[in-house]
């Protein structure tokens, strides 16, 4: 499992966000003796390398990674002649996906109630930017940040709406690639960036267990539940390469507006299945459809439903 849905949270005055997944990161449990006096202090070495802890995790996502592939899971083609789908197949998708959410709002890993609600996406331009711990190498951080700059590219092509990368100081979208041994400099990270956040949210950070993979949160304005205007993705910098670029499609397209997941999604990557690694010919149209400037911020299902009928004709008949 790389993702455990998003959770809604309510975030102090930031009002509503958005959480899906993180890692358990616990705290110190002995407090450091005096050293004896006459003892000078042992040599630090520059790199000191990673914690006995994140190489257990690496270890254990590693051979996650293998164990999935052995199944014939974490698929990488996007789809094809043996996962078709239909019209019908689509709209109840979407619906599962967009208006419902697998956790119930600022209540951590408990289930939601099932009960639908709003439309949420962002109206204005998403600006990506991406982080790092300092436990990262260097190397590993030029990897990463083209993949998300690629990606975010391919998401402003599929949705029509305004995504970059590479934002700096004027991001709303930061996407932190953080290990283990950055606990303490994640958290203070996610403080800074939204001071009031809830403690059940940041919480979450610090707690979830090893089988969640990532997070993402996204938040929305004071007075509009349904649009987003900031958001935070959090990617284990101990994952193998393709369960770290599964983390990546899942989570930024998630911090989109496609919040839950559904059992009934294929070929999806909003699946538990972990079928398909990443974003699949079928994402793809939800994200087409969710960003149609026909469907609006906060507008429920029963009143989407005839502008996603005729939004899927007119697609399959090559109008735009």
């Amino acid at each position: 499992m790389r993702s455990g849905g998003i959770l809604r949270a309510l975030c102090g005055a930031a009002g509503l966000a958005a959480i899906a997944a993180c890692t358990d990161m616990p705290s110190p449990s002995t407090t450091p003796q005096a050293r004896p006096a006459g003892l000078k202090p042992p040599a630090t070495p520059p790199d000191a390398g990673p914690s006995e802890r994140s190489q257990i995790l690496a270890a254990h996502y590693a051979r996650v990674e293998s164990g999935l592939i052995a199944q014939g899971l974490l698929r990488t083609g996007g789809g094809g002649v043996d996962t078709p789908y239909t019209d019908t197949d689509l709209m109840r998708n979407f619906e599962a996906i967009v208006f419902h959410d697998e956790y119930a709002r600022d209540r951590g890993l408990t289930p939601a109630d099932g009960r639908a609600g709003g439309l949420r996406k962002w109206t204005e331009p998403v600006r990506m930017n991406v982080e790092f711990g300092t436990s990262v190498p260097r190397a590993q951080r030029d990897t990463d940040r083209a993949m998300v700059s690629d990606y975010a590219a391919r998401l402003a092509r599929v949705t029509g709406h305004p995504i970059s990368a590479n934002a700096g100081s004027n991001a709303n979208f930061h996407v932190l690639f953080m290990g283990e041994d950055d606990r303490g400099q994640a958290v203070e990270r996610i403080r800074t960036l939204v001071p009031n956040i809830s403690p059940a949210s940041l919480d979450l950070f610090n707690n979830l267990p090893r089988s969640i993979h990532c997070l993402v949160v996204a938040f929305s304005g004071n007075n509009n539940d349904y649009t987003y205007r900031r958001a935070i993705a959090f990617i284990r910098s101990e994952h193998p390469d393709l369960l770290r670029r599964s983390c990546v499609h899942e989570e930024l397209a998630q911090g989109l507006g496609l919040a839950n997941d559904s059992p009934r999604a294929r070929p999806s990557i909003f699946n538990d299945d972990d079928e398909f690694a990443l974003l699949t010919t079928h994402d793809e149209e939800l994200l087409r459809l969710l960003y149609s400037p026909r469907l609006k911020p906060g507008m429920s299902f029963d009143i989407a439903r005839p502008i996603l009928t005729q939004l899927i004709a007119e697609r399959r008949g090559g109008s735009s």
